[in-house]
């Protein structure tokens, strides 16, 4: 059973797969997204993969400032992520509200929520810099996971 779970373990550390999530934004962190999934940038050759699952998830990827409807469904969908996961927000919305900020509607920033452990800047960022981010969130997933096995 051990060997299972160490590989298991070293398959999540290896091959993340990451769930979108959009909290109300404009969609122009949506649309520099897509071409990180094209033949271009392709971030399947650096063994990630989008899924459509938040339970088959390793990363949670959010745009947006984070509106009020949207909070409860973050909530949900973050518990359905096993751990160790991680979460990385793109853009400037998700950081501060941007221009949405001090909207009754938004509810920004993201960390007040669940904990963020990567920042994508720019309004929106580039496919090159979402895909640093991507690494440096696989990275941070690879600690935690290596830390959860030897707990």
């Amino acid at each position: 059973m051990q060997i299972v779970k160490s590989l298991h373990q070293w398959s999540r550390r290896k091959s993340p797969w990451i769930f979108f999530l959009n909290t109300g934004s404009c969609n122009g962190c949506d649309i520099e997204l897509a071409p990180c999934l094209s033949p271009r940038y392709d971030i399947e050759q650096l063994g990630m993969l989008h899924t459509g699952s938040p339970k088959h998830a390793d990363i949670l990827l959010v745009t947006g400032p984070v509106c009020l409807p949207h909070i409860k469904p973050l909530l949900d969908i973050y518990d359905q992520i096993p751990h160790p996961k991680v979460v990385v927000a793109v853009g400037s919305c998700p950081a501060s509200g941007d221009v949405f900020a001090g909207s009754p509607s938004v509810a920004a920033p993201l960390d007040r929520f669940i904990p963020v452990d990567v920042y994508v800047p720019g309004c929106p960022p580039r496919p090159q810099t979402i895909i640093t981010g991507l690494c440096r969130a696989s990275e941070i997933l690879s600690e935690k996971s290596l830390q959860e096995e030897r707990s």
